[in-house]
């Protein structure tokens, strides 16, 4: 094992807000939550191993793995304690970060991601998409994901949306997707690190997701205490992408009403 540091870019001052991105995404979903949240947060967006600008390394595949990045991403910038936020596959490595690192959270945001493990069909499809996607590029990508990451608001009347959300997944890396796939696979069951929290818990979901539907949102707020939940109108997967003015409104609220909200610095 050898650490990777990721690629990170960081915008604004105040509170520390770590956005973790969506599969096969990078932290470029992030341009308008760097742009609109930057007045009272500081805003860090790291590209999870293998996307974007960060290598991928030659570990095995595992969320935990990542969720350790992440701390070493908040140590290199003197960070004792933030808000830690991820959507979809950015959702699993918050909850990990949740269970391995407890003491650097002032809150969690889970967006459009799900606390259940995959069942066993959806396994095997991770790992058939993995093995095409190395034998034949991102094309399966664009044929079998990327339908599903957008909502059908966005789809039908939002283009440019959806066009930007295209290009991302055919930039994605193939060793960094099929190696996301299989951490993806193996994360384990994050109700109980939800039941355990001491901080506090914003989970928001578009109405028209499809992957990660409103079910799913609603188990992970009723498993922590005190978790609030916020529904984001005519928006898919990827509400921050597609709903961004509601979706920097429910974050930056939360935010604000966080305890400890003038996080320390390390050094």
């Amino acid at each position: 094992m050898w650490s990777v540091q990721l690629y990170t870019r960081s915008t604004g001052t105040g509170v520390p807000v770590v956005l973790l991105h969506a599969f096969p995404l990078s932290s470029a979903m992030w341009l308008a939550q760097r742009e609109g949240l930057a007045g009272g947060c500081r805003v860090i967006t790291p590209d999870l191993r293998g996307f974007g600008g960060s290598l991928l390394g030659d570990d095995e595949p595992s969320i935990d793995l990542m969720a350790d990045d992440v701390a070493r991403v908040l140590d290199a910038q003197s960070i004792d304690q933030a808000v830690i936020g991820g959507l979809s596959m950015g959702g699993y490595v918050t909850m990990a970060f949740a269970r391995r690192h407890p003491d650097r959270m002032l809150g969690l945001v889970l967006a459009d991601t799900k606390a259940a493990p995959d069942p066993e069909p959806v396994k095997d499809k991770r790992e058939d998409i993995a093995r095409r996607v190395l034998e034949d590029g991102t094309a399966v990508l664009v044929r079998e994901v990327l339908p599903a990451l957008t909502g059908r608001t966005t789809r039908q009347s939002r283009p440019m949306v959806h066009g930007r959300v295209r290009g991302l997944v055919q930039a994605a890396p193939t060793a960094a997707v099929a190696w996301a796939q299989r951490a993806m696979a193996a994360r384990q069951d994050s109700f109980e690190t939800l039941a355990a929290l001491k901080v506090p818990l914003l989970v928001v979901v578009g109405e028209e997701d499809e992957i990660s539907p409103v079910a799913d949102a609603e188990a992970m707020a009723q498993a922590a205490p005190g978790a609030r939940l916020e529904v984001i109108q005519r928006a898919g997967h990827l509400t921050a992408v597609e709903q961004p003015e509601a979706f920097n409104a429910v974050v930056a609220a939360f935010v604000r009403s966080v305890p400890g909200g003038a996080a320390p610095t390390r050094g």
